[in-house]
């Protein structure tokens, strides 16, 4: 199958798969986000493109369980390198790639430590995606549907603790560039609803 034809599979596939819709625009994000972060270095971008619109696969609803207690021990990255090579087999992606893709998604989130420089891309990328403007949007969506978030409290202190945990997990150094202006806005944000509410109520 042609590069653009397996990139497009990618795409449907994952577009259907994507619930709550929103959660579709993550994807396309994240990989243009990620492959900025390269400055010239040589990187496989299939490999960085697949992790990139696969990573998620064990949050969208329809895979991950709807069981709370279930949910509550859920580990979505394990799921989601489980799902990964079926699904990009049968996409028609290079086969010898595929364990690659794995071994991204399974080094993309803020604790882990990648292995590989589309890892650290793609790990460097999805800190950025919870910082910023986005960041706020990609929280507050989530109050009152997702267990973790019931109250806009518990979207505040999210946002606090990715403020104060995430800039410091960052690599490379377009990443930690990008960063200032996420970092800066987040904090306007912060600071703003401080002055709003004394978060009194939140």
């Amino acid at each position: 199958m042609p590069q653009t034809d397996f990139r497009k599979a990618i795409i449907d596939y994952i577009r259907i798969q994507a619930q709550p819709p929103e959660k579709f625009s993550h994807q396309p994000r994240l990989y243009r986000l990620a492959a900025q972060l390269a400055e010239g270095q040589p990187f496989d971008d299939d490999v960085l493109f697949a992790a990139a619109w696969l990573h998620d696969l064990g949050v969208f609803t329809g895979h991950r369980p709807k069981d709370l207690a279930a949910l509550g021990a859920w580990d979505n990255t394990v799921y989601a390198m489980k799902e990964a090579p079926g699904a990009l087999t049968n996409l028609g992606f290079p086969a010898g790639k595929i364990p690659a893709v794995v071994e991204c998604i399974r080094t993309h989130q803020p604790s882990a430590k990648p292995t590989t420089l589309e890892g650290v891309m793609l790990r460097d990328a999805d800190v950025l995606e919870q910082l910023g403007a986005m960041a706020v949007m990609r929280t507050v969506c989530k109050i009152g549907r997702d267990t973790r978030f019931v109250t806009f409290g518990d979207a505040i202190a999210s946002l606090r603790r990715s403020l104060e945990r995430l800039p410091g997990k960052l690599e490379l150094p377009a990443a930690r560039r990008l960063a200032k202006p996420r970092i800066q806005t987040l904090q306007n944000f912060l600071a703003a609803v401080l002055s709003e509410t004394g978060d009194v109520g939140l």
